[in-house]
């Protein structure tokens, strides 16, 4: 039918339904639509779970990194948040991403004293700039080298993201209907009801 889809499921059978039925149509499988389209097969989908937040308010009302996420997950969610292509470094535990040959990142939980960011300017070459996400550092800290910034997580993502809510609301953005795709939706319920008349069974499609 030559459509992009995007489907969105909160319950398991994301897994014991939907992700199985996406499956049967990439390797051809003859019922509900597919057949009514001549479906032989092909394609393909990504599937992917949604996160926890990465902010909780503690009992006293302070944004805190969510205990559900171990190091490794935060330091590519800082990652993915701030530009940067999250591959750690084999060799150098602090170049967690990138985002140029010489920009790296590193996220931690740890409190950043001058000590250790002496320690982490040691061991940069002169031409590369870190960005430090950090949950606190000392105030001597703060513009200590040109080529080393460091960020608050919290505040970094305040801007972002939208704290205090459970009904997960987003902007949605009607687009302007095209007349060729009205036409298709047309022939939309003949197909859908062809497809109900072959498979009783609920199909992902109808």
């Amino acid at each position: 039918m030559k459509r992009r889809w995007i489907g969105v499921e909160l319950g398991t059978h994301a897994y014991t339904v939907c992700r199985p039925r996406l499956v049967k149509v990439i390797g051809g499988e003859q019922g509900g639509i597919s057949k009514a389209q001549q479906w032989q097969g092909g394609g393909g989908f990504k599937f992917y779970e949604l996160a926890p937040s990465l902010l909780n308010e503690d009992k006293h009302g302070n944004l805190v990194i969510n205990k559900e996420y171990n190091a490794d997950m935060l330091a590519a969610a800082m990652a993915k948040q701030e530009g940067f292509t999250y591959q750690p470094s084999k060799e150098q535990y602090w170049k967690q991403g990138y985002s140029s040959e010489h920009d790296y990142i590193f996220t931690t939980t740890d409190f950043i004293n001058l000590e250790e960011l002496q320690h982490l300017h040691e061991q940069m070459d002169e031409n590369e700039s870190l960005l430090i996400c950090c949950t606190q550092f000392s105030p001597e800290c703060n513009n200590r080298y040109s080529n080393i910034t460091l960020k608050k997580i919290p505040k970094m993502l305040l801007g972002r993201c939208e704290f205090g809510r459970d009904d997960y609301s987003f902007n949605i953005v009607s687009f302007p209907e095209v007349e060729s795709e009205e036409e298709e939706m047309d022939d939309l319920p003949d197909m859908v009801e062809q497809s109900k008349a072959e498979d009783h069974e609920p199909n992902l499609f109808d």
